[in-house]
């Protein structure tokens, strides 16, 4: 009698030896002269062991090290329907794949759904440490009974269910790979970096779940979450769901004029930008276009020049005088309303700080001082804030009603961020209104218009786009490099027909929704 095949988790990858029966097995096997044994990447663990389980190959997987948990929720709550309809069409997709949905519409609530309905040992990462304590506060409350761990920020936990930050599961990826059946990735759009793809290239994990906001990439990767997580499943955006599960909202568009002396000095900056731009056969509609311009930039005075005059015109543009009047306005209108006012740049955050004596958080805000100002914020204390970029991402602050945004890059996603940050219900028959201030006649309208494709405004409406506010557009829509990029090996691969109790014991029983690895 020979010895029976077995699959064994080494370092990020799979041995597979002896060779089994059958021929399916060979499309995932790689001959490593090094072991002399076949290796497989274990991002192809369900798909290699679907294979061999469809030709009825007796086998022995001794590289899965997770096993099923008892997950009994002591808060539940009845979902939204987009929660419900997510959840189904991710089980529908083998229970791997992305779902969309814009900022404070439940995605963390969605993850708790999609753990209980596949309650195996679950890896959550996420991109900040504020995230990470999140995510672990929730879990505690919501799972008492299940040891939940944190992995990041000085914690190396190791426990059934566990929180990491995308830099620490990345270093970790090959200790955890086989630990975990369930992967779930918050602002999964973070994953397909040359970094943090080794969570997901590394995991045998059979299910697999991508949350955000907003998926795409300016470099075009992605189009790998769909080997690294599955496709979309799933996708909503802040306009479908206003006024059911998020708070109904209005997005108001303000132009404010520059003062003559601001014009005049704009309007010679962009002749000396332009005029070096055309001599050199440069092109800023481009994300090539730009990169060329930076090179050129460090090789002569005439591109240096340009450059700083460039740089000079965008802050002109970002952070006219007017602007500040505005926000004068809007504040004395709003007030004492929660209210979050965003910049561009830490140098804004810091001038208006100083000039309305408004609490200021940037990246450089130690971190028990920036806990402490959000307190006070959430709690009414302080009913204005300004920040730059730090509050893209992960955090709660439900009762914020007023948005200002006097300042920002041409991204898609921060737009979307920044709007879902007064998107949550609250208490009350809330009405959320984003006020997006714009130098008027200025490249900044076309930043503008790129950051909204995907929002529309309820009032007001911007002048179409000149070939001359194109030239600042720093990144396309369309990445350039999606043409060039190649397929990556496939570490999410569709449901095939499966055995559904091949994984389990005689005494195990479990219904057709019950997943089987």
């Amino acid at each position: 009698m020979g010895r029976v095949p077995t699959l064994k988790y080494d370092r990020g990858t799979l041995l597979l030896h002896p060779p089994p029966r059958g021929k399916a097995w060979i499309e995932f096997a790689t001959w490593d002269d090094r072991v002399e044994r076949f290796r497989v990447p274990a991002a192809r663990y369900r798909a290699l062991v679907e294979a061999l389980r469809q030709e009825e190959c007796n086998f022995r997987d001794e590289a899965k090290g997770f096993e099923a948990l008892t997950l009994n929720a002591t808060q539940e709550r009845q979902p939204y329907t987009h929660q419900q309809e997510a959840l189904d069409a991710w089980k529908q997709a083998g229970r791997q794949g992305v779902v969309v949905l814009p900022t404070a519409s439940g995605k963390t609530y969605l993850a708790q759904m999609a753990m209980q309905a596949t309650p195996r040992h679950t890896l959550i990462t996420v991109p900040t440490l504020d995230l990470m304590h999140q995510w672990y506060a929730q879990l505690l409350t919501t799972f008492p009974e299940v040891e939940v761990g944190l992995l990041g920020g000085g914690s190396r936990d190791r426990s059934p269910i566990l929180v990491a930050t995308y830099d620490s599961a990345a270093i970790h990826a090959e200790s955890l790979g086989n630990r975990y059946g369930l992967l779930i990735c918050d602002e999964c759009h973070h994953l397909p970096s040359d970094f943090n793809r080794a969570i997901a290239e590394c995991s045998i994990a059979p299910y697999r779940l991508g949350l955000t906001a907003t998926p795409d990439r300016t470099d075009g990767r992605h189009q790998d979450l769909d080997d690294l997580l599955g496709g979309v499943v799933y996708h909503r955006t802040a306009e479908d769901l206003a006024g059911a599960a998020l708070a109904p909202y209005d997005i108001v568009p303000i132009r404010v004029r520059l003062s003559p002396e601001e014009r005049d000095r704009y309007e010679s900056l962009i002749a000396t930008r332009n005029q070096f731009l055309e001599k050199s056969g440069v092109w800023l509609g481009s994300l090539e276009g730009w990169q060329r311009f930076v090179q050129l930039s460090a090789r002569s005075q005439a591109g240096r020049r340009a450059m700083l005059a460039h740089r000079e015109a965008r802050a002109i543009a970002l952070g006219t005088d007017g602007k500040l009047r505005v926000l004068a306005e809007l504040l004395s209108e709003h007030y004492p309303e929660r209210t979050l006012i965003f910049t561009n740049d830490n140098a804004t955050v810091y001038r208006i700080s100083r000039s309305f004596l408004i609490p200021a958080i940037t990246h450089q805000t130690p971190v028990k001082e920036r806990h402490s100002i959000l307190q006070n914020f959430r709690e009414g204390t302080y009913p204005t804030l300004v920040v730059s970029h730090v509050l893209n991402e992960g955090v709660d602050v439900p009762d914020a009603r007023i948005a200002i945004l006097l300042s920002g890059s041409g991204s898609t996603r921060e737009y979307i961020q920044r709007l879902g940050r007064i998107l949550r219900k609250g208490s009350g028959d809330k009405q959320a209104i984003l006020y997006e201030v714009v130098a008027e006649d200025t490249t900044e309208e076309g930043v503008s218009r790129r950051r909204r494709a995907e929002t529309k405004p309820k009032r007001g409406d911007s002048p179409p786009e000149t070939l001359r506010d194109r030239q600042l557009d720093l990144v396309p829509s369309v990445s350039p490099y999606e043409k060039f990029l190649h397929p990556t090996r496939k570490a999410a691969e569709r449901s095939g027909q499966y055995n559904a109790t091949a994984d389990l014991s005689d005494s195990e029983a479990i219904d057709e929704e019950e997943p089987p690895f």
